[in-house]
């Protein structure tokens, strides 16, 4: 970090790029003062902000590192930076200001990835991030139908920028990274050519700012500030975790599927807690234990599970329902948020009640991590679970360490993720038990060991349905978060949309070339065709799962990768092509370590696929061995069971990726 003064302000670079240039008559921060309305329905959020004042902190006076802010010279100071190695510190001067705007310096033609876990756009410039973690909305697609009646029924249809796990950290294809440690509400605002604008309704902590020679130099860095994952566990790589929420009838289910030659290494049922019927569809019973009734004898079916080398996976969130005996033992204890008038905060989930572990209060924290996770699932057999939610903090509660709830709101998944971590810990299971989230937040790559990409609808669309989940394991890749997965054949059916075998074909094509294939029945199974009810279905599945444990001493080797150097199992082209710019928007296709290209089909219909491929490279089409000059586009058959999948003539391990073709 270099700190240089001018006539009228300084200019702040690194490695010889600037990051921050300020002058009297162009200043880059911007203070002042606003008043926010919040109001949070079923975790979907209605936020407006009265901006009171916004204010150019057009002097700046240097002292050495120290840098003070204020409107003109004579006029009080209201901001000061502290320019460190690498990092800037800010303090509050005037305790009024409670609402920053930060310009840095841009590129006509700069691309910016990053910002968490993005669903819609890769590539941010153009565009404005609001980062709050939310529901990430139905359709997320206001011209769409099905986005304007959940809008209509529950206010959630969504938008681009939803989603489960916003984090204020970007990349830019300038090679530099910027995050800004603060967990208030923020924006990123990438629309103008020639500054970025980070807005935040508190002051950061800090801004960190991070510089290297290449991108995979970049994501190393990104990875050991925020933390790594283990490496996957040995069982994982037998094939799929196949999801059935069918009681005691998901173990025949299962039988029929290993008999077509599914290669099976979990069964995850989600429904081990029992279920309730809502108007969304059948739903969990939110008391964190087995329920002998839908399931008996569980524990047994786990052991004999485990004898035929299966893994049974569970489900878990941090909340519980009025109407279960966990809540009455936590509510006596006072484990609970409380709201204004000192009583367990409920919030409604859709049709019931829930109170909220408060993970602030470390009696609280400790009970659930060890009598629940560790005793009533660990302890009883469950080799994983789907950790859900996280996102729904409500912002009026009052918490244990006594921090206003909108400032714990987006830190929320990240100790979500700690609580279960440290459950997994004690047990000695850490990189054995597998738990995966769909929340998150700065910090969450440090305990969670696996993403999934949320609730997708059941179809094709652009913004809510099989592609958004390449994009989102791009952007959280870039971040930190090594493993990335998604439900097969997406999850959200409402107003009539339903899967299609053709949806389930392609995503069940896609997910055998991620570090995790898991199956999902969706949140109305009885409406939506499910992977044993077709034939043909059944037998293509089988032929994934085939191919995905064909490449397990290729996803092991990354798997070790990622510990080690915290690269992304799921990378954008352009992270090994970097030269090659024509890389830098595409989000449809990736790289599956630094040798294979996998490009989904991700439209209904298609039965055939154009494909970018990257420069300085020759590419080896896996199903006809045809080979590719790289640096142009190509059109290749890719009919169902066929995606468009490369290799580098030059992999090393070449020999394992012409072995696709035989499946």
């Amino acid at each position: 970090m270099k700190l240089e003064t001018t006539p009228t302000g300084f200019t702040l670079s690194i490695d010889g790029r600037a990051i921050l240039r300020h002058s009297a008559s162009s200043p880059c921060i911007y203070a002042g003062h606003g008043e926010e309305r919040m109001e949070m329905y079923r975790g979907n959020f209605e936020i407006e902000d009265y901006v009171v004042e916004r204010s150019p902190l057009a002097h700046a006076e240097i002292d050495g590192c120290r840098i003070m802010l204020s409107e003109a010279e004579g006029q009080k100071i209201r901001l000061a930076l502290t320019v460190l190695d690498g990092s800037i510190e800010l303090t509050a001067v005037d305790p009024s200001v409670n609402r920053l705007w930060i310009r840095v310096v841009a590129d006509h033609d700069e691309h910016v990835w990053g910002g968490g876990e993005q669903m819609s756009y890769f590539d941010m410039r153009g565009r404005r991030f609001p980062l709050w973690t939310s529901e990430p909305g139905v359709g997320r697609d206001k011209t769409s139908e099905i986005t304007f009646k959940s809008n209509v029924k529950d206010r959630a249809g969504g938008d681009y920028f939803n989603t489960n796990y916003p984090q204020p950290t970007f990349i830019s294809s300038a090679r530099y990274a910027l995050h800004v440690e603060t967990s208030a509400y923020s924006v990123f605002d990438f629309r103008r050519k020639t500054f970025h604008e980070i807005e935040t309704w508190a002051v950061p902590e800090r801004i960190e700012i991070f510089s290297g020679n290449t991108f995979v130099e970049l994501v190393e860095k990104l990875s050991m500030r925020f933390g790594r994952q283990p490496t996957l566990p040995d069982w994982l790589y037998n094939g799929a975790i196949v999801g059935l929420k069918d009681g005691v009838n998901s173990f025949a289910r299962l039988q029929k599927m290993k008999e077509a030659g599914v290669r099976v290494s979990g069964l995850w049922c989600e429904d081990w807690v029992g279920l309730r019927q809502t108007s969304f569809g059948a739903r969990l019973f939110w008391d964190w234990q087995a329920n002998e009734e839908r399931y008996p004898g569980l524990r047994q079916r786990i052991a004999q599970l485990n004898d035929e080398g299966v893994r049974f996976l569970g489900y878990v969130n941090p909340y519980l329902c009025v109407d279960g005996p966990l809540f009455a033992e936590a509510e006596t204890a006072g484990y609970f948020a409380k709201d204004e008038f000192g009583r367990t905060a409920l919030v409604d989930f859709g049709e019931f009640d829930c109170g909220v572990v408060d993970f602030t209060n470390p009696q609280a924290s400790e009970w659930f991590a060890d009598e629940i996770i560790g005793g009533k699932m660990l302890d009883y057999g469950l080799s994983g679970w789907m950790a859900d939610f996280g996102e729904y903090l409500p912002i009026d509660v009052q918490l244990a360490n006594g921090i206003d709830a909108k400032l714990m709101h987006n830190q929320w998944p990240t100790l979500w993720a700690e609580v279960n971590a440290k459950a997994v810990a004690s047990r000695g299971k850490t990189g054995e038990a597998l738990f995966f989230m769909r929340a998150g937040f700065t910090g969450v790559q440090k305990h969670c060991p696996l993403l999934w990409g949320g609730d997708q609808s059941v179809d094709f669309s652009r913004h809510d349905g099989l592609v958004t989940v390449i994009c989102a394991a791009l952007s959280s890749g870039l971040l930190g978060n090594a493993y990335h997965h998604s439900d097969i054949g997406g999850y959200t059916s409402l107003f009539g949309n339903v899967r299609t075998p053709e949806l389930l074909m392609r995503w069940a094509e896609m997910a055998a070339f991620t570090p995790v294939m898991r199956s999902h029945e969706g949140n109305r199974p009885s409406e939506n065709i499910q992977i044993d009810q077709d034939p043909d279905v059944l037998a293509h599945f089988a032929r994934m799962t085939g191919i995905y444990v064909h490449l397990a001493p290729y996803l092991k080797a990354l798997s070790n990768e990622a510990s080690t150097r915290g690269l992304p199992v799921q990378r954008p082209l352009f992270m090994h092509h970097e030269d090659d710019r024509n890389t830098y928007g595409i989000q449809d296709s990736y790289l599956y370590g630094s040798e294979l290209l996998v490009a989904p089909v991700w439209q209904a219909g298609e039965a055939e696929r154009i494909v970018y491929l990257p420069k300085e490279a020759r590419w080896v089409h896996v199903w006809s061995g045809a080979v590719y000059e790289g640096g142009r586009e190509v059109t290749v058959a890719a009919p169902l069971g066929k995606p468009a999948v490369f290799y580098r003539e030059d992999a090393v391990q070449a020999d394992l990726f012409a072995g696709i073709g035989a499946f």
